[in-house]
């Protein structure tokens, strides 16, 4: 068993979907493994090498999928010859004894080990990024009907001008675009490794085809073809350059701090009772506190995404301490971490479709609040409709200031009501707009465009980054487990 699958197991089988749990497990890796084995084959056949026979090629064809028996068959192998990869090139020649002879011919480790990680991120990413996309749809159809609702906004977590609800979800989906971008670049930028050798330099596959350079640039390009893959990297050592893993890494990353702010605006929205996740009808929020309901899904997305973001400077630093050709140090971490990652994500993202899909609003509660701070956003409103009947701005704002100096004290001291209306209704000097109150305190008045940059932010630029993902959509419900 590998050092991976020795220690998430445990989470891939519990939280992770069933298809991101396959792409990382033993039987995968290792039937990628004869994959390869059978392309190489089939490509070296092509280019002249008759000792690769027909049976041989329908031999391993046919036994590409590994079985049970044949990974402990294999694990047995391994713990005599204490080397994985030629556990399985003997396990494998056992199923296929016709093609014994010739597995792995002219190979190095890597060519396998390599270019089967290469293929699992690239599969890994065709599994988080349709995801990715369900999650936006359904966040912007929620901004979509809540972009007129005002609502208070906050900076340095104070009340400041007021927004709507709509607008500050473009705030998430916004970021959300930019991970789908650095998604599809990161997932489109991965090549093959190919078949380059054990430094690299492709000597042995020189060797085979007797000197032929055309041959064996052909041999690359031959196998790349046939893993689906577009390009192979034109140079490498004995593995591909670990910088890879890098720029693999990075966009999950940036996700992961994407992923943690909406969830910690939505768990402060939570404590404010203006907005919650969804919340099951059986689900028990506190053992001792009955009343409690927790935000315990946008609380598991910000322990994972720390979680997911210091997964990042493993592949950091294993890029910077290879040594030269290649080093083993970066064997047993990229083990742990690349699978992690995705792993990770992939259940960030489950959750994350959970939440969008039912997040509740209490309109009332954010009315409410509101109402207890919009009389001091509205001094100015006021102030410049006292203008427009005639009065002199130094005055009005003396006498605004000083009642409103009144009515924080009755907030701050006496815990009472923001009463600063009320007493500006029964100060005489703002009697010549007593009645244009209720029009200068409309919330709807404060937001600004904010219900007109939500429909042409959804309109054009969420239309258009989902256009090339539309049959990614979907509207399966996302259940979580406990």
């Amino acid at each position: 068993m590998s050092d991976f699958d020795k220690y998430s197991t445990p989470l891939s089988s519990r939280y992770a979907s069933q298809e991101m749990s396959a792409v990382f497990s033993l039987r995968n890796r290792f039937s990628t493994w004869r994959k390869l084995w059978l392309n190489l084959a089939i490509a070296e056949k092509e280019l002249g090498l008759d000792v690769i026979s027909d049976a041989a090629i329908e031999q391993m064809k046919a036994h590409l999928t590994i079985t049970d028996e044949e990974i402990a068959a294999a694990s047995k192998q391994e713990a005599i010859v204490r080397h994985d990869v030629m556990a399985h090139v003997h396990t494998f020649g056992e199923t296929c004894p016709e093609a014994a002879g010739i597995i792995h011919l002219g190979a190095t480790s890597c060519y396998v080990t390599d270019n089967a990680d290469l293929i699992f991120l690239r599969d890994a990413y065709d599994l988080v990024i349709p995801k990715l996309v369900n999650v936006i749809d359904r966040l912007s159809k929620f901004a979509m009907e809540y972009k007129d609702l005002p609502v208070l906004g906050w900076t340095h977590f104070q009340p400041a001008q007021l927004t709507t609800l709509g607008k500050r979800a473009t705030l998430w989906i916004q970021e959300l675009l930019w991970d789908l971008r650095n998604f599809v670049r990161a997932r489109n930028d991965l090549g093959l490794r190919g078949v380059k050798g054990t430094t690299g330099t492709q000597a042995s596959f020189l060797s085979l085809f007797h000197g032929d350079h055309d041959k064996v640039e052909a041999l690359d390009k031959r196998v790349t073809e046939l893993l689906g893959f577009d390009t192979v990297y034109p140079v490498t050592g004995q593995t591909y350059s670990r910088k890879i893993d890098i720029d693999a890494l990075a966009p999950l990353a940036s996700f992961a701090a994407t992923a943690h702010k909406m969830a910690t605006d939505i768990r402060l929205l939570a404590n404010l009772k203006e907005v919650e996740e969804p919340f099951e009808k059986s689900q028990i929020g506190s053992s001792a506190m009955a009343y409690k309901r927790n935000p315990m899904r946008c609380e598991r997305v910000c322990s994972l995404a720390r979680h997911l973001g210091s997964l990042f400077s493993d592949a950091v630093q294993t890029a910077s301490v290879q040594w030269f050709e290649r080093t083993l140090d970066d064997s047993a971490i990229r083990r742990i971490s690349l699978p992690g990652a995705f792993l990770t994500t992939d259940i960030l993202l489950s959750t994350l479709l959970n939440i969008s899909s039912g997040l509740v609003v209490y309109p009332k509660v954010i009315a409410r609040r509101i109402k207890s701070e919009l009389p001091f956003m509205a001094t100015e409103n006021i102030i410049m409709a006292m203008v427009e009947k005639n009065a002199s701005r130094q005055d009005v704002h003396e006498h605004i200031r000083v009642l409103s100096h009144q009515a924080a004290a009755v907030v701050k001291e006496e815990g009472g009501d923001n009463d600063l209306i009320e007493r500006i209704k029964n100060d005489a000097f703002f009697q010549p707009i007593w009645g244009d109150l209720d029009a200068l305190l409309e919330p709807s008045t404060f937001v600004g465009r904010a219900p007109q940059q939500v429909e042409k932010f959804v309109a054009n630029d969420v239309k258009n980054a989902l256009a090339p993902h539309a049959a990614m959509i979907n509207d399966v419900e996302v259940k979580l487990s406990v």
